[in-house]
């Protein structure tokens, strides 16, 4: 990838998804950086947001469009949709993987389940091409592309689906072309990778649990 003059470092940890998003931004546009992995619990400014790359960086190396659509009333529907999938599903999701009972466990993916329902209408109603930014990858595609391997290992650890082909087909499907990406095949995690890992974390918060 060119790197178009700019020194870019990326600080991150393998397995996090927020890393992923940055990395998937950088391969769409071109942007060659150097990595280096840091431990989750030290924090570093180095980390670049999504949407700041998006705008620092708007001409991609490919000449594809910008993450962001121009359009004002588009760009703020995309912001409201990213926001929502970080608030209303990936917020509970995340709580599936550190909750301390199975009762706990239910109910946050009960919650992640329930408003992955929008984003089934999203793709319905948008544009045409099987993204959310239409033919091409926009913004809310990248930011929900970086939990895709953590979509697969929740399946393969309980076999809960969070993009269930029979309740949101369009949702598994848009995960299946995703995953077909240059840029996903370049940087999303090993699945069995992150279901050790997820395990690992499991096990620790069932340890502390239990000898409570």
């Amino acid at each position: 990838m060119a790197g178009a003059g700019h020194e870019l470092k990326l600080v991150g940890m393998w397995a996090s998804p927020f890393v992923t998003r940055v990395k998937l931004a950088l391969h769409l546009k071109g942007l060659s950086y150097d990595y280096v992995e840091e431990d989750l619990g030290s924090k570093s400014e180095l980390l670049l947001p999504l949407q700041y790359i998006d705008e620092a960086f708007a001409a991609a190396a490919d000449g594809s469009p910008p993450l962001l659509p121009a359009d004002p009333y588009e760009r703020a529907t995309a912001l409201f949709w990213a926001a929502y999938i970080d608030d209303k599903v990936l917020k509970p999701w995340r709580r599936v993987f550190s909750a301390r009972t199975d009762e706990e466990r239910a109910e946050w993916m009960g919650q992640a389940v329930a408003a992955v329902g929008a984003l089934e209408g999203v793709l319905a109603g948008g544009k045409e091409g099987g993204f959310f930014g239409g033919d091409s990858v926009g913004y809310v595609d990248v930011l929900l592309g970086g939990n895709v391997p953590w979509v697969r290992a929740t399946t393969a650890i309980s076999g809960g689906e969070l993009f269930d082909a029979a309740r949101t087909p369009l949702l598994a499907t848009w995960m299946e072309r995703f995953g077909e990406l240059d840029a996903a095949k370049a940087v999303i995690q090993d699945v069995d990778k992150v279901v050790d890992y997820a395990k690992m974390i499991m096990a620790l918060f069932a340890a502390g649990s239990a000898a409570r």
